[in-house]
């Protein structure tokens, strides 16, 4: 039975970007134009707990390398597709091993109110800022840079609270960073000034993390996130580990960088110490970028419901 889904996507490329070509024969790997482009569409339904699961070929990876080319990842929930420029994670696939088919194995894990990707043995990386075409569209116009290249530690930190703030979430900024916090960048809104109770025995590690968003009504941590600008990268997890093995209960931890560092993060997260404890399993690597995305999106989806 034909996809549907697939062919769907396939009408909305050429609808938008122009004449789509196969590549080498293959029902997976398509180029726009004369070589604009170069997008290897995987499939997959949504199975229990909203998981899905996709394989990707190494052989069909070696016809990205070089190109703009983009990973895209379908499923048959009616959600948009997300797009992910195959640069960002080559150094990832280049450290690890494909599974004994020659595949990679990857999942798309959708946590209520964000997705991530998880790539087997490498860890999760958040995915947000790839939703939809306009991640494709803007690297065909060679005059649009992506944003973020100089944020500041203070910048990302009021961004990653605009987010919070913009799904309904209280947000809670270490007292020492509130006053260094960027207005201009997102609309001002009060900041939580405590941590829930409960959480006693790391309450000092909590009070140190740059972000953490809080469901207030129930009084539930939902997510924290550590901006690492210019500290280590291990800095960061050990603080989740240390939270992690006091609180298993909690399950996003998020820590966010440039671009350069998420080979780093991935190399981090293989330590003995990070599987053990599991968190390997619950972290995940959320860039700079993706940031600057999620943010613009949700606030644009804002400004449309007030009309």
């Amino acid at each position: 039975m034909p996809n549907t889904h697939k062919a769907n996507l396939l009408a909305g490329l050429r609808g938008r970007f122009g004449e789509l070509h196969k590549i080498g024969g293959s029902q997976s790997l398509f180029v726009l134009g004369a070589d604009a482009a170069r997008v290897y569409i995987r499939y997959s339904k949504v199975h229990a707990h909203g998981r899905t699961f996709f394989g990707l070929r190494d052989v069909d990876l070696r016809q990205l390398e070089g190109h703009n080319a983009f990973l895209c990842f379908l499923v048959d929930d009616g959600s948009a597709p997300l797009f992910v420029p195959y640069a960002d994670f080559e150094e990832i696939f280049r450290h690890t091993e494909p599974a004994k088919d020659g595949q990679y194995k990857l999942q798309l894990i959708s946590q209520g109110d964000a997705r991530e990707l998880y790539i087997a043995r490498q860890g999760r990386f958040n995915v947000e800022g790839y939703v939809g075409y306009e991640t494709l569209a803007r690297t065909l116009n060679a005059t649009r840079l992506r944003e973020a290249v100089d944020l500041t530690h203070s910048q990302v930190q009021t961004l990653l609270g605009g987010i919070g703030r913009a799904k309904g979430y209280e947000v809670f900024v270490p007292a020492n960073d509130v006053g260094k916090l960027d207005w201009s960048l997102t609309e001002q809104f009060a900041l939580r000034r405590n941590i829930p109770a409960g959480f006693k025995s790391v309450q000092d590690i909590l009070s140190e993390i740059d972000i953490v968003w809080i469901a207030g009504g129930r009084e539930a941590i939902t997510g924290l996130f550590e901006v690492e600008h210019s500290t280590p990268v291990y800095s960061g997890l050990l603080r989740f580990n240390d939270v992690l093995l006091a609180e298993p209960n909690l399950t996003r931890f998020s820590i966010v960088s440039n671009d350069t560092r998420r080979a780093v993060f991935a190399r981090q997260l293989s330590r003995p110490t990070f599987r053990k404890s599991g968190l390997s399993e619950v972290v995940s690597f959320l860039e700079y970028a993706n940031v600057v995305d999620w943010h613009a999106r949700l606030i644009k989806g804002a400004k449309n419901e007030r009309g």
